[in-house]
């Protein structure tokens, strides 16, 4: 259990909360571990499947403190609200921005920001870590232009705009991302981005990630009451979870990128977990896969200082975290959204 930013977050899958007078209960069995006033809370989210009493939750409802179900793994399930919904209110807030262009790009400059701050970073990381192994003149020139766009990403005020800062930053980075490769080259190897399908192992793990990530954040966006089918850098589009991709931005090199480089250089996949179709498709088989999502699973248990809270958090929650702070923006409690700036 942890309580961030007024929003008690449920970790452990055995936790049962309960209501008594105007305290929320976290039972584990028959025994009480924790107890929460009612008044200091704004959301809870739980990610157990042992649930919750509805005297708990009718209070909840009363009271406008939003509840949301996810599961073990990160998946957004329900939310529970009352009859006056209060997130109305920010969703509409939400939908205003959305239509105004220069809104919009004043929320997803920040993303965008920590998005290339993030991959500049893991650069350094390689160039600091590995120096003798890998190309460091290479490197560096992709870093310094890289960070020679961030001024320019904070200054943008037009969509279009920061789309095109943004693209000259991922040229950059993903052309020096085979450099940050050190396991097997002959299996391992990357030579440009391609998707739907991606037609080589590196590629193959990227969409992977990518799609657990956006799953992720759009997991976290419904639980705190935004929509995440409405973006404000990608613009709509039926089925797609256009806010999830906008705040997904800033997690790709920290939490996919350098995850999928663990699990490459230390080795940990094969050519024989990938199946490649005769179209030239490639992609992760069960064994794969299985491997994948265990290495995916512990990776979100392990914990990081947060560089705007400087509270240690588990990676798994980091996207909640900035889901709430979003809301938060967006709600006029803070000046500026805050980007998660990976250090």
């Amino acid at each position: 259990m942890r309580r961030l930013l007024n929003t008690l977050f449920i970790l452990s899958d055995d936790i049962y909360l309960s209501l008594d007078g105007e305290n929320v209960l976290a039972n584990r069995g028959k025994e009480v571990t924790a107890r929460y006033p009612l008044h200091i809370l704004q959301n809870i989210i739980t990610f157990s499947y042992s649930g919750a009493s509805p005297a708990l939750l009718g209070a909840c409802a009363k009271r406008q403190i939003g509840f949301a179900f996810c599961t073990p793994q990160g998946k957004f399930l329900a939310r529970v609200t009352g009859q006056s919904a209060g997130n109305v209110l920010l969703r509409r807030t939400q939908y205003r921005i959305a239509d105004n262009p220069e809104e919009s790009c004043r929320i997803s400059r920040n993303m965008i920001f920590g998005k290339l701050f993030n991959a500049r970073w893991s650069i350094e990381r390689t160039r600091r870590d590995h120096g003798l192994r890998v190309d460091a003149d290479k490197l560096s020139a992709a870093s310094c232009q890289i960070h020679a766009l961030l001024p320019q990403v904070k200054e943008a005020s037009a969509p279009n705009h920061l789309r095109g800062l943004e693209g000259v930053g991922a040229n950059a980075y993903f052309g020096v991302f085979d450099e940050m490769i050190l396991g097997d080259k002959t299996v391992f190897s990357f030579k440009t981005r391609n998707r739907r399908p991606p037609l080589d192992e590196v590629n193959a793990l990227l969409s992977f990630a990518y799609s657990l990530l956006a799953h992720n954040c759009a997991s976290a966006l419904e639980s705190v009451g935004l929509d995440s089918y409405v973006g404000f850098l990608h613009r709509d589009r039926p089925g797609r979870t256009s806010l999830a991709l906008d705040l997904m931005e800033e997690f790709r090199p920290c939490m996919a990128d350098r995850f999928i480089l663990t699990l490459i250089n230390n080795r940990m996949l094969k050519a024989s977990d990938f199946d490649r179709s005769e179209s030239g498709a490639v992609l992760l088989n069960d064994s794969g896969r299985k491997s994948f999502l265990e290495s995916w699973q512990k990776k979100k248990q392990e914990t990081i200082t947060h560089p705007f809270l400087n509270e240690k958090l588990p990676w798994g929650l980091i996207p909640y975290v900035q889901a709430l702070l979003l809301a938060r923006y967006l709600r006029g409690d803070l000046d500026a959204y805050p980007p998660f700036l990976w250090k």
